[in-house]
């Protein structure tokens, strides 16, 4: 069986404050766009082994043991100890770092997939409430459609916000942004707009009115990509932002350019 995770992008980001916990309070709009992943998954007849991995595309460095989608498997196996032994293989495409949730789109397409396979009839809540174990944005992977996200991410409300007529230019710098360094360096404000309030409104009004609190001191330490944010509304955007905690910076356009546009050769560049 195959799956295709795909990525998303943040529309707003609000950090509202740090948890007991360890985690922050936050508010964002989670889209998903077409930009995918693949994951094939077949049982495997070898015991000795209950997971054969191998995986092409984009290399993915680090241990083996911290793969989202290898996690994925174990979670499942502790509440279904008779789930097979798999052969899985991971294509990788979704620029990882960057602020699009590729990682958790593989864990929690994954779990999709392994519930669809062998007949575990896991409902999507549980099956989104198991997500959480591996990442905060998860759950949005398992329903997979616009929503509205607070708590750590994991607290989520569908919205009615289609943005099919409109093409989206996604340019990842290749800038690796450490996740834990950014939330160290937000200098944590009160005064937030209503997301869905903002979200709402006309798409032209988003660029004074819809933020990401990352974008401040991403931007001073990294002005390269606080250029490539201009650089998409000078070709045209409606509307450009960095997604999620960088380095992504995405543009929303009224149609996809016809003319070529520049950008260096090692930039990851796609309209979706």
């Amino acid at each position: 069986m195959v799956a295709f995770p795909n990525a998303k992008i943040n529309l707003g980001l609000h950090i509202l404050g740090k948890r007991s916990d360890g985690f922050h309070n936050l508010a964002t709009v989670f889209v998903p766009i077409k930009l995918q992943d693949v994951i094939e998954v077949v049982e495997s007849n070898n015991e000795n082994q209950v997971i054969e991995y191998s995986q092409t595309g984009t290399e993915i460095s680090g241990d083996l043991k911290d793969n989202l989608c290898i996690k994925a498997y174990h979670l499942l196996k502790q509440e279904f100890p008779n789930l097979p032994a798999i052969k899985m293989h991971l294509h990788k495409k979704i620029p990882m770092g960057a602020g699009l949730g590729g990682g958790s789109a593989d864990g929690a397409f994954m779990l999709n997939l392994l519930n669809k396979k062998f007949n575990l009839n896991v409902e999507l809540e549980s099956l989104a409430n198991l997500s959480l174990k591996l990442g905060s944005d998860c759950p949005f992977f398992i329903y997979n459609k616009p929503a509205y996200a607070t708590g750590r991410g994991e607290i989520l409300t569908q919205i009615n916000l289609d943005l099919s007529k409109y093409s989206i230019l996604i340019v990842n710098p290749g800038i690796h942004i450490n996740t834990g360094w950014a939330f160290k360096s937000l200098e944590l404000s009160q005064n937030h707009n209503d997301l869905l309030e903002v979200i709402n409104a006309p798409i032209q009004t988003w660029k004074s009115n819809l933020k990401n609190d990352f974008e401040v001191p991403i931007f001073t330490v990294y002005p390269e990509i606080a250029q490539l944010k201009q650089k998409l509304y000078d070709l045209g955007a409606l509307y450009a932002a960095m997604s999620g905690s960088g380095s992504t910076i995405f543009g929303i356009f009224e149609n996809k350019l016809k003319e070529e546009i520049k950008f260096p050769t090692s930039y990851y560049v796609k309209w979706v």
